[in-house]
């Protein structure tokens, strides 16, 4: 398997058919991957669902289970989730040809989560909050949902296309340009970026940027703070930069 392959993770939030999670797990090894995780599944799983994942049980029987969408993506520097709606509220969402090109980048160093949502419902508001961008599959619009193991499989076939195009690339001086244009340097996990989103909200209270009682504002913040430092991650250096600058603050707002 490509290196790059083992630091993709599919995660199934909640899912509510076992069915699903067998074919997830048979579509996953069809593309070369091999990283399932599972928040919340049901607690056992049904003969169709081992039936779906023929000959991927080695995926099926070594996959994680979570608790916690927050506990399966401590580890990882980058999240990333799948929807099929819009808005706002939801941050950056990008076509699945475009965002499966990044997420291929970013794994090169880096561990990547991709979060795919219920059946029926999707990622809730709180779980999208801990996206750096979405993926979004088209579709029809008189019939957008996708089954949630088509939609593994749409995405995993993308970052597999995006891995073939560059194993092809043939020469060593090209092949070395493109290595050196793309490279990402390793990025923090996700659950030691989280203490810092903690800290800008105490710098914003000491500084009263925010007025007193909208915890709606500080929340704003923190989501586009999140979603912007999702979608490229941020480097030890950067980190340290940030809380370095919290720290001078910190100290001048307390001396005032």
């Amino acid at each position: 398997m490509n290196a790059w392959k083992q630091n993709i993770f599919f995660i199934l939030v909640e899912p509510g058919e076992p069915g699903n999670i067998g074919a997830s797990a048979r579509v996953i090894k069809n593309m070369g991957f091999r990283n399932l995780c599972l928040v919340k599944p049901p607690p056992e799983m049904s003969v169709e669902g081992r039936w779906f994942a023929r000959n991927a049980h080695d995926v099926l029987d070594s996959a994680e289970v979570h608790d916690a969408v927050e506990e399966a993506i401590r580890d990882k520097a980058v999240v990333v989730g799948t929807t099929r709606r819009e808005g706002k509220r939801r941050g950056v969402i990008m076509p699945v040809e475009q965002g499966t090109a990044r997420i291929r980048d970013l794994a090169a160093n880096n561990k990547v989560a991709i979060l795919f949502g219920r059946e029926a419902e999707g990622l809730y508001n709180d779980e999208v909050d801990q996206c750096g961008f979405l993926l979004k599959i088209q579709s029809s619009k008189i019939q957008p949902s996708l089954n949630l193991s088509h939609a593994v499989l749409i995405v995993a076939y993308e970052l597999s296309k995006h891995g073939q195009k560059i194993d092809a690339t043939s020469g060593r001086a090209r092949k070395k340009k493109y290595d050196n244009s793309t490279l990402i340097e390793d990025l923090k996990a996700h659950g030691e970026i989280a203490p810092l989103y903690e800290r800008i909200s105490r710098v914003l209270e000491l500084l009263e940027y925010i007025p007193r009682g909208d915890r709606n504002l500080m929340k704003n913040i923190i989501v586009t703070l999140k979603h912007f430092i999702g979608r490229a991650g941020i480097t030890e250096k950067e980190l340290n930069i940030i809380q370095g600058l919290c720290t001078q603050i910190e100290k001048k707002v307390v001396k005032r």
